[in-house]
């Protein structure tokens, strides 16, 4: 039986709860409670298209032309999106990661990032997946191991579902009181307030036909410092609450309509970010990792079933 092109696969399990993570990139690949599918992911003898699940360190997002100042010195990191002319998604998403500790419901897995062209620094990082009574909880760490500061972002790609056939009909609550206006030659955008535009989903409605690939930020917090994303079913018999922690200040949503035709607006990728898009440029939200610093960044998934 050939080898599956994600690598290893580490199956969690904990009650009715079974997730799959992949030894490339550490990725998210399937995660399901009682059979029923929480992610739009992929089998185990598919490749990884549409970054799905993927973890995106040291940046998420893009970085345009892939170039970027820092600390004085002009820095070219290789164009990984060539058809726009973009470095996406950071270097370590097709990289290989070791278990480094492993029970029935938690998995650790660890890797190293070391100087190369474009991003001169040595990075230790490491995901743990974590199945409880709460659901799947996420966290991700890295290291600086150099000697010099590193810029930094991390970021996460899963697509949800809610077993719908398109995502047009799922009910979609976000907790953003301003999204983000594309990045202009490396400048932030200035936050746009949501209040009376089609970026409004503070209150639930269905998706509908809308296209997003949209960055949110100002995100409303509940008392323990999480930010709540739902997607609930049209009968709202159930649904899944992605939660982003303290650390995760920005999120993207994307609906998926650049995908190849079988997969177009079958999931909604829901991308808890650190930092926006562009940070590299901006330094919007970009995290400077100095020596020996340690950053760690938090999400996770609450599954959920109405009571009758």
């Amino acid at each position: 039986m050939p080898e599956s092109p994600t690598g290893q696969q580490f199956l969690l399990r904990s009650g009715e709860q079974r997730a799959v993570v992949v030894e490339l990139g550490a990725g998210l690949r399937d995660y399901t409670v009682g059979g029923r599918p929480v992610l739009d992911g992929y089998t185990a003898d598919e490749p990884i298209t549409g970054g799905r699940g993927q973890l995106l360190a040291p940046w998420p997002n893009r970085v345009s032309g892939g170039r970027y100042a820092w600390k004085g010195e002009e820095l070219q990191l290789p164009l990984t999106e060539p058809e726009a002319g973009n470095a996406i998604h950071g270097l370590l998403r097709w990289a290989s990661w070791e278990p480094l500790e492993r029970a029935e419901d938690r998995l650790l897995l660890g890797t190293t990032l070391f100087p190369q062209p474009g991003y001169p620094f040595h990075l230790g990082v490491r995901a743990e997946y974590a199945l409880g009574s709460q659901g799947l909880a996420v966290t991700v760490t890295a290291r600086n191991l150099g000697g010099s500061a590193a810029p930094y972002g991390v970021g996460q790609h899963p697509y949800l579902t809610v077993g719908t056939e398109r995502v047009d009909d799922a009910v979609v609550t976000l907790p953003a009181r301003a999204w983000l206006p594309p990045a202009d030659q490396g400048a932030s955008p200035a936050p746009q307030p949501v209040e009376g535009t089609e970026f409004d989903f503070r209150t639930p409605r269905v998706l509908g036909p809308q296209h997003l690939d949209t960055p949110f930020t100002e995100l409303e917090r509940d008392s323990a410092g999480r930010a709540v994303v739902r997607l609930a079913h049209p009968s709202g018999s159930h649904g899944s609450d992605l939660w982003l922690g303290e650390e995760a200040r920005y999120l993207q949503v994307y609906t998926g309509d650049t995908l190849p035709v079988p997969d177009r607006r079958r999931g909604l990728a829901v991308e808890p970010m650190s930092c926006p898009p562009d940070a590299f440029r901006s330094g919007a939200g970009l995290v400077e990792l100095a020596p020996g610093d340690l950053h760690t960044f938090r999400w996770g998934l609450s599954p959920w079933t109405a009571a009758r």
